[in-house]
């Protein structure tokens, strides 16, 4: 694959400009797979402005998805002895990035001449990095699980070439054990320049000035266990916000595993509490829709919403980890050795 990184660097954030919603109710979702490859684990997948998408997984795989030929091409991305597991991916309009799990941590951009390059590298106890976003083509960030008493939270502010982490003074006292679930590369939200942060403690760090100052806010979602917690979350603007998690040890469970904010995400409160669905990894509101449309996946199916929450309809219990919206009815879904477009229909 020699031109791969050619073809990945013409991307552009997708924008909320929209017509009137016209209320639906979707019925049925068809699935269509796209990639199939049984060693794979897909957690983290990106859609880019020409509809293409990009994908890294464990292993170092990677890959890149053309929509117009159908031809996927593919490659191993090895550090020395490593070959990567990667959870956490992100473009701008030049680049492309992937992120890897555990200790060293290894951030790869786009490099000059075809091959992605080293640009961060991190080693330490306790360091996992879960989710990495871009706020435009200069400035993003990834968050990790905490060390030395603070979140992770690493920010580029010269689009992606250099990366600074961010001191512990800077930042919320972290709680013990608190960290986020690198489960589908969602544990960020970002609208304009606010950011939304989600932990494994129930908790949603919140920026209003692309991470250069912090505030934290607690949540009533269930977090007692460590397999509990915000495993998703997602904003339609900069006051409707969703999150989700639960317990995947304990899936069904779905007591209190919902939330909802309507105020930028200074106050949360449970939402569908004792319905479906029960643990998902992912959620995201389906573009276009007001705030009213919702889709969670999970490894126990997927799920939809028509009223921002409130209730929910089982479409399938087809296994999924992540979601990407690619228009307001068809998205790409990645899971375990799989990729499937989702058509969404009433």
């Amino acid at each position: 694959m020699t031109r791969f990184i050619v073809i990945i660097v013409v991307v552009c954030f997708s924008c909320r400009k929209e017509n009137k919603f016209v209320s639906r109710n979707m019925n049925t979702v068809e699935i269509h797979t796209i990639l199939e490859d049984s060693l794979l684990s897909i957690r983290a997948i990106e859609l880019l402005n020409d509809k293409s998408l990009t994908f890294a997984a464990n292993g170092g795989v990677f890959g890149l998805y053309n929509p117009k030929t159908g031809l996927w091409q593919t490659s191993v991305q090895k550090q020395d002895s490593l070959r990567p597991h990667f959870r956490a991916v992100a473009h701008t309009g030049e680049d492309f990035f992937m992120l890897s799990i555990a200790s060293p941590a290894l951030l790869f951009k786009t490099g000059d001449e075809g091959k992605m390059e080293l640009v961060y590298k991190e080693i330490a106890d306790g360091v996992f990095y879960d989710a990495m976003t871009f706020w435009n083509d200069l400035e993003g960030l990834a968050i990790g699980d905490s060390v030395d008493g603070c979140l992770s939270v690493i920010i580029t502010r010269d689009g992606g070439n250099t990366w600074m982490k961010t001191p512990c003074r800077d930042l919320p006292e972290g709680l013990a054990h608190e960290g986020a679930f690198a489960a589908s590369n969602t544990n960020i939200a970002i609208v304009g320049n606010q950011t939304w942060v989600a932990t494994t403690a129930g908790r949603v760090y919140h920026s209003s000035d692309k991470g250069k100052t912090w505030v934290v806010y607690d949540t009533p979602i269930v977090k007692e266990k460590d397999t509990e917690g915000i495993y998703a979350i997602d904003f339609y603007d900069d006051l409707n916000g969703f999150a989700i998690g639960g317990d995947y040890t304990n899936p069904d469970a779905h007591a209190a595993n919902k939330i909802r904010t309507m105020d930028g995400g200074k106050t949360w409160h449970l939402v569908a509490k004792d319905q479906i669905p029960g643990y998902r990894s992912c959620v995201q509101y389906v573009p276009g829709s007001a705030g009213k449309e919702l889709v969670a996946v999970g490894f126990q199916g997927i799920d939809y919403s028509s009223d921002s929450g409130t209730s929910w309809k089982h479409l399938s219990d087809a296994s999924f980890y992540t979601i990407r919206f690619l228009n307001d009815s068809t998205a790409y879904a990645g899971g375990r050795g799989r990729i499937s477009m989702l058509t969404f229909r009433e």
